[in-house]
């Protein structure tokens, strides 16, 4: 493998250098991160401009460079129909969900499940949500470090610790405003590392056209896929509807892109900055499918994984800026600074999450548990960069372990799909039904989760079909090694059959199923248990007569579905007098 030269190492010390000046900038300016307000909500005045390009590099950084283009390059476009999922699930997110967590304004979305069910519920999720998480960070991590051993001949191990470290220390020091305007700058370094790949290919192809041709050829084009099996890995049904959810579980209740929704100084803002951001995330979901054609072109009459050049798929983008641009001081530089600080960026936004919950759904209760009084403000900043700390250090122990996830797109997608079904759906019975109690959606939280991670995670399953791929020109270029994966996996292959016919399903489904099976069994445990009398106590009323609803709880069409119920009765002859007693209120109805 190449190494750096010296304008490569520039470029990366100067993006390194802008983005621990960013983090150092905003810990000692206005504020200087001394309250929690500021340190995971920047004061909640940013425009929408860096809240959508930090929506989008917060789950499509380091994964969306490897992970993309390679999918394009070994399985076909088919991908790239994911993207009209997200225009789908957009309006959704925007204004069935969103518009619950303003209301609330919480720093923790898990706040709201506390209201709507109790504290079990809320701590339940945000352990869920916290083991997400971590995992993701693994591969958030991983992921750059494929890139620094193939264009740097750096050990895997180093980049990992190296990568890790400074994600620690920008997230600890940085706060949300440092995170929201190094996402703006990383974005940019992201775009710039795909277009210079695609560039440098169409100068070398002589144009677009001989990329495409090359890609027809190779069987690589390919978008009309129908196929209703579940076990066909990408169809218009699995991308369309897995897609749609995995979105939804991602920006509709997750932590994370609440919290920077929450970011913004209203909720028209909010859901502006969410509409923006499906075109910047379709853009360089886009682009960077057609640079995955773009290294087709270039290794399509010699795979580097047969050849033995690399040791995984995920490699073969850092392998094509070795060969086709080592020779131009910089770019590699370049590239390697897009995916490294996409990483960096992730990481940081969701360590700062992570720290979020930890403080508002673990140290607040029980520091008012021990104290008997809330922790204030101006104390809370401190323990929260201990546990952004904390948690980066674990991030680095899950990043060892994700070199045997499978592909970083997959891996990562499998971890969001497998955590984030349940969750999704744990909201949804909050927000969407009247009947659902506590004890009803933990049963199903626990049991959606098992089956979710059963059937995300079992072994053995079977490997992906690959398209076909060529070494027709490996004799030119020194052979190719027989005993590479590539070949051996070839020699190993046994048919689909041979699996469990849940672990041949397609990994896009997860997210799906687990959505289903939690509300389902959520739901229906409820009702049972309401048939039974033994519910609990229902937290969605304002009184303790249960007649006057707190519409707040539920998404809008619900809520106003609730209202016109009351004003209906109210003009057929009802009233309703609320009176407070005791500290507690009381609703009751009564006739004119």
């Amino acid at each position: 493998m190449s190494s750096f030269g010296v304008w490569d190492y520039v470029v990366f010390i100067a993006m390194l250098l802008i983005s621990a000046g960013i983090g150092v900038y905003y810990r000692f300016s206005g504020g200087k991160q001394k309250t929690t307000t500021e340190y995971l909500l920047a004061d909640r005045n940013m425009s929408i401009w860096p809240v959508s390009f930090s929506l989008m590099a917060s789950f499509m950084s380091a994964i969306t460079l490897l992970g993309v283009s390679n999918e394009n390059y070994q399985f076909g476009t088919q991908f790239v129909v994911i993207n009209f999922s997200y225009g789908l699930a957009t309006p959704i997110a925007a204004y069935l969900f969103l518009p619950v967590f303003f209301k609330l304004q919480a720093c923790s979305a898990y706040e709201y499940l506390e209201m709507r069910f109790g504290k079990k519920t809320r701590l339940a999720a945000s352990l869920a949500y916290t083991l997400q998480m971590i995992l993701y960070m693994g591969i958030a991590v991983y992921a750059p470090a494929l890139a620094l051993q193939a264009v740097t001949g750096l050990d895997q191990t180093y980049s990992i610790l190296a990568i890790g470290i400074v994600c620690t220390f920008y997230s600890t020091i940085g706060g949300m405003k440092a995170v929201l305007f190094t996402d703006v700058f990383q974005s940019i370094l992201m775009f710039a590392a795909i277009y210079a790949v695609i560039i440098c290919a169409a100068v070398k192809a002589g144009g677009l056209a001989p990329i495409w041709e090359a890609a027809e050829k190779g069987g690589r084009l390919e978008l009309w896929n129908f196929d209703p099996d579940p076990t066909a890995r990408h169809t218009w049904w699995s991308l369309v509807i897995g897609g749609m959810f995995t979105y939804l579980s991602l920006y509709a209740v997750n932590q994370t892109q609440v919290q920077r929704l929450q970011t913004v100084k209203d909720l028209k803002s909010a859901q502006r900055a969410l509409w923006l951001n499906w075109p910047i995330l379709s853009l360089l979901s886009l682009s960077t499918s057609f640079s995955g054609l773009c290294l087709y072109y270039f290794y399509s009459t010699c795979d580097p994984l047969v050849q033995g050049r690399i040791k995984v798929r995920d490699q073969t983008m850092p392998l094509f800026v070795v060969d086709a641009m080592g020779n131009l001081p910089g770019l590699p530089g370049l590239f390697v600074s897009g995916i490294f600080s996409a990483s960096l960026s992730s990481v940081s936004a969701a360590l700062n999450s992570l720290a979020a919950v930890t403080l508002e759904d673990y140290l607040k209760p029980l520091y008012a548990k021990i104290k008997k009084r809330p922790l204030p403000d101006m104390q809370s900043s401190y323990p929260t960069k201990i546990m952004a700390f904390l948690y980066g250090m674990v991030c680095l122990g899950v990043a060892f372990l994700a070199q045997f996830m499978g592909g970083v797109l997959q891996a990562s997608l499998t971890i969001f799909g497998v955590v984030g079904g349940p969750l999704f759906a744990l909201f949804s019975m909050g927000m969407f039904t009247k009947r659902a109690n506590q004890r009803g959606v933990i049963t199903g939280l626990a049991i959606g989760l098992a089956f979710s991670l059963w059937i995300g995670f079992g072994q053995p399953r079977p490997a992906p079909r690959m398209l076909d791929f060529s070494v027709e020109d490996c004799d030119r270029f020194g052979g190719y090694n027989n005993t590479s994966p590539m070949v051996m996996a070839l020699k190993l292959d046994r048919p689909d059959s041979d699996y469990f016919y849940l672990y041949r399903l397609s990994y896009l489904w997860s997210v799906v199923l687990g959505y289903i099976v939690t509300f389902v069994i959520g739901y229906g445990t409820s009702l049972i248990l309401l048939w039974l009398g033994y519910g609990g106590t229902e937290r969605i009323y304002l009184d303790s007569g249960k007649t006057c609803i707190n519409t707040d709880l539920f998404s809008p069409p619900v809520a106003k579905r609730m209202r016109r119920a009351l004003a209906k009765h109210i003009e057929n002859g009802g009233d309703i007098e609320i009176t407070k007693r005791n500290g507690f209120i009381k609703s009751e109805f009564t006739n004119i």
